[in-house]
């Protein structure tokens, strides 16, 4: 896309959307990164199910290393791999207490440092818990930025490189969720809901789908 395609992509999605925002809950930044860690290859509404009754109790990592491994199981059993991700969670929650003071980070490196966290998670709580500029690329923003031309690459890391290149400054801070909720619900991976689609004319995709 050219410059001028790229700034209208961003505004059209912009006027669909004026305050987009995660669809994840959460608390305060702690718990906004066990969810983001809870929601590999799990859907936003399973990791809410799941966290309802969990957040309300346990808000801190040493809440999380109060109840235990096995005790945070007992919430998590309906998301994939929960017991990869309940020592990942365990494990990170001990970082915190004994390196950050219980806190959350706000540092890159020291993020992607904690179990479990890569630097997609990294990006989301540094975009959604502290106000960074950061894109993170997940299945979502991935299909949309290759499927319409915003943004092509063959990886994860090249599409966020050509998204942070491309995105104009002051688009940058509410690109990531602008992305990920258009792929969610109208970009969708098996049938695109092109009718719907406030980008269709910009977007390069040959297949459009028809009303």
């Amino acid at each position: 896309m050219t410059r001028a395609e790229v700034a209208r992509f961003y505004a059209l999605l912009a006027e669909r959307m004026p305050a987009p925002r995660s669809e994840l809950e959460f608390h305060n930044p702690y718990t906004l990164l066990v969810a983001v860690v809870l929601s590999a290859q799990a859907t936003d509404a399973g990791v809410n199910k799941a966290t309802k009754d969990l957040f309300p109790r346990v808000d801190t990592p040493q809440k999380m290393l109060d109840l235990g491994e096995e005790g945070l199981k007992a919430h998590i059993r309906t998301i994939g791999l929960f017991n990869t991700k309940a020592k990942n969670i365990l494990a990170l929650s001990r970082l915190l207490v004994e390196n950050h003071g219980g806190q959350v980070p706000r540092e890159r490196d020291a993020l992607e440092a904690l179990p479990g966290v890569g630097r997609k998670t990294a990006n989301v709580v540094l975009n959604v818990a502290f106000g960074h500029p950061t894109i993170a690329v997940d299945t979502h923003i991935f299909r949309v930025a290759n499927r319409s031309g915003l943004a092509p690459g063959k990886t994860p890391e090249a599409v966020e490189d050509r998204l942070e290149r491309i995105t104009p400054p002051e688009r940058k801070l509410n690109a990531h969720h602008w992305l990920i909720l258009h792929g969610r619900h109208v970009c969708k991976a098996r049938k695109p809901d092109c009718p719907a689609c406030v980008v269709r004319k910009l977007c390069k995709f040959k297949e459009k789908t028809k009303g």
